[in-house]
């Protein structure tokens, strides 16, 4: 919803929540006036504090702030004192200097449904044992190098697949478009339901099934980003007067059933004395969690309920931002076609015309890192990150972060800083030939998986998919726009949400080569 439309629409409730201000002033710790100097920020007016400031692209006007206001600024977005960051610098303050006492999250309501953020391995705190049983299972066991380089082929497979289909629908149909977005989400779901499941949920069988879960996914993330009258108004939050925590509830409750399917009948065939290991994501965890079986404290042990959270996790955010980091590199190499070219040349006079595209050939493709690193620097999957909680207060640069702010850091803001960058708003992914910039969380000024304990788990996953798949469609295909637009004029809106995405749907061409 329209940030606009949504305050409008919460006129009628202004007086409500005004009157529960008022009484619930002594008991919201949000509300209370911290101890120490607060970051500057804009000026607050009476009740909504600063939400008139966001409009329908918060992390552009929050980087439109820190023009004004600095690199640190506090906001108070109805009840809840909120501090941004906005540079480099700031973000390492908070993501490195800061994170052991800066890591836990700041939960909204719509991840309370089903009590999902009990379970949740980006969003329970970092103290837990849970949690800490969740990184080292993933650290360790699921996306480790050797791990992935096992079951490199299944994901081989399916990129061909995602080739073959595309060059089918181009012989069958020729000169037809195709919604880049909805074939690559397609592909990353059968990329990461192969490694981690050894199954395809979007087969041919599956396209029914395919088709829901996209909306499952789509539907969580974007109910997640709707700004909540609960969240910005605690004493309002058991109401749901918008309804979002209950449509969250019944897509997760769907999703979950999901999984829970491929998790029993995995579990009646691990029974059977014929039975071989599918030596996947999903063996794994069942095995760990039957190793801990043993273990007395059952609080961290991976059970078959919190292996179905975790696949929830996994697949819902792996996929989503996945397949719309494809849709915004395609978007831009399309929109500058010298950059296309160069990146063809590249693949062929590495790979070969002809010749099928390996995981192990990303390291020969320097220009093809570089054109995956400028789309994160652009287009950075989650531009705000996912909201951290103060631990407790914490002074940085003279300011305070009181325990309990919620903090954000505005990567998509620091990644069209002209402090930083050469002309920050075009694709020329020549900056980062020779740079030792990495998006691995060690450079703070490229952020697109975070950075820290929070750092996200799938990084590893995302890149190997990310490369093939953008790598196979240039190396096999010629692309051009439909319907006659320039590539000057193609459009590049956005769409906020916990996915950046385009605004209208990137729709190309394919001719093979």
């Amino acid at each position: 919803m329209d940030l606009y439309l949504f305050l409008s629409c919460s006129l009628c409730l202004i007086f409500t929540a005004t009157f529960l201000h008022l009484l619930g002033r002594s008991k919201s710790s949000s509300d209370r006036a911290p101890a120490g100097k607060l970051p500057p920020g804009p000026t607050r007016l009476p009740i909504i504090g600063n939400l008139h400031n966001l409009g329908p692209n918060p992390h552009k006007s929050l980087a439109d702030l820190a023009k004004v206001h600095g690199p640190l600024m506090s906001l108070k977005l109805g009840q809840v004192t909120t501090i941004v960051a906005s540079s480099p610098a700031m973000a390492k303050e908070i993501l490195q200097k800061h994170d052991k006492v800066l890591s836990n999250r700041h939960v909204n309501l719509a991840m309370e449904a089903l009590d999902h953020h009990k379970f949740s391995l980006p969003l329970l705190p970092v103290e837990s044992k849970y949690w800490r049983n969740l990184r080292k299972v993933c650290n360790s066991y699921i996306f480790t190098a050797q791990r992935l380089d096992s079951n490199e082929e299944l994901r081989r497979v399916k990129v061909a697949e995602l080739v073959e289909g595309v060059r089918r629908n181009a012989s069958e149909r020729p000169g037809e478009a195709i919604d880049v977005a909805r074939v690559a989400f397609r592909a990353t779901l059968n990329a990461m339901s192969s490694t981690i499941l050894s199954m395809d949920l979007a087969d041919e069988e599956r396209s029914e099934a395919a088709r829901e879960f996209k909306e499952l996914a789509r539907g969580i993330m974007e109910d997640c980003a709707t700004p909540n009258l609960g969240d910005f108004f605690p004493l309002l939050a058991r109401m749901d007067l918008q309804g979002i925590k209950r449509r969250v509830k019944g897509h997760l409750r769907k999703a979950l059933d999901l999984f829970q399917t491929v998790i029993d009948n995995r579990l009646r065939n691990r029974k059977s004395e014929s039975y071989v290991s599918a030596n996947d994501m999903l063996d794994t965890l069942l095995a760990i969690g039957e190793e801990e079986e043993e273990d007395k404290d059952k609080a961290a042990a991976m059970d078959p309920l919190r292996i179905q959270r975790l696949c929830v996790d996994l697949f819902v955010a792996g996929t989503d931002t996945t397949s719309t980091t494809l849709e915004w590199a395609m978007a831009e190499l399309l929109r500058n076609p010298n950059t296309l070219a160069k990146a063809r040349e590249e693949l062929d006079a590495t790979i070969g015309k002809g010749n099928n595209f390996q995981e192990s050939d990303v390291s020969r493709l320097p220009y093809l890192q570089a054109i995956l690193k400028e789309t994160f620097r652009l287009h950075p999957a989650a531009p705000l990150l996912l909201p951290r909680k103060g631990g407790e207060d914490v002074e940085i640069c003279g300011f305070t972060m009181p325990k309990g702010v919620q903090i954000l850091v505005n990567v998509w803001a620091i990644g069209r800083d002209p402090m930083i960058w050469d002309d920050p708003n075009a694709f020329v992914p020549e900056r980062f030939l020779g740079s030792e910039l990495s998006a691995k969380g060690n450079s703070f000024e490229l952020l697109p998986f975070g950075a820290g304990r929070r750092i996200c788990p799938g990084l590893p996953l995302a890149l190997r998919i990310l490369h093939m798949m953008l790598g196979s469609l240039i190396h096999w295909f010629d692309w051009k726009l439909s319907d006659g637009v320039e590539p000057e004029k193609l459009d590049m809106d956005e769409k906020f949400g916990m996915a950046l995405q385009k605004a209208k749907p990137l729709l190309a061409i394919p001719t093979p080569r």
